[in-house]
């Protein structure tokens, strides 16, 4: 895994998308700077048992920071830039494990441990970056009305939005036979009324074809 991505992915600089002219538009100066990274700290940079939230991605940005504090990685503490994240929680993180190496591990601190052992830090700050839509803001509502849409995000490649007639927005990624990340609608618009906004997501978004 790690060689199959990394051969395909480095990091890029962060690429405005002009998809949605209203969300690409200036930030509004009603709005907050609250970071996004400001979020996920704030339970504390730990493990627990709820893998319904996203302490492995705080894990994954902070080595990434660690190692790179150059990365581009680093605009998600820059809660003045405008943009949209899609995080996948801590149980999406053990789907993915699981359906990589076949086998399900039983904590949170686990699973990172594994996605560690399968990428290098270049490989997790692609994959991070795969999540993040640089120069748009876009709320639930928005993102609901998007359907076929290409979001350029900050690794340089694109996703797709697919709105079912149920409602549910996925997410189509680069590898066609893995399945789509659906947005939980009980975890979206996070960092509401803020500059930078995100949605829970319920597995880890592919740049490449695993």
């Amino acid at each position: 895994m790690k060689h199959r991505i990394a051969a395909g992915l480095t990091a890029t600089a962060i690429v405005a998308t002009g998809l949605m002219a209203n969300t690409a538009a200036p930030a509004s100066a009603s709005l907050g700077d609250r970071s996004l990274a400001a979020v996920l700290a704030a339970d504390g940079h730990h493990f627990d048992h709820n893998w319904g939230d996203f302490d492995i991605v705080d894990e994954a940005v902070t080595t990434v920071l660690k190692a790179k504090p150059d990365s581009p990685v680093g605009v998600l503490a820059k809660g003045n830039v405008r943009l949209t994240a899609f995080l996948p929680t801590d149980a999406a993180f053990r789907r993915l494990v699981t359906s990589v190496t076949g086998k399900k591990p039983a904590s949170e601190s686990a699973t990172f441990k594994k996605v560690a052992g399968l990428v290098d830090v270049d490989t997790l700050e692609a994959i991070l970056l795969y999540h993040v839509v640089p120069g748009a803001r876009i709320n639930a509502a928005q993102a609901s009305k998007a359907d076929g849409a290409k979001l350029k995000t900050a690794a340089g490649l694109n996703l797709r939005v697919n709105v079912k007639r149920s409602g549910a927005i996925k997410l189509l990624d680069k590898d066609k036979d893995a399945w789509n990340a659906t947005v939980i609608p009980s975890k979206v618009n996070i960092n509401k009324g803020n500059t930078q906004i995100a949605h829970g997501i319920s597995r880890v978004l592919r740049p490449a074809d695993l």
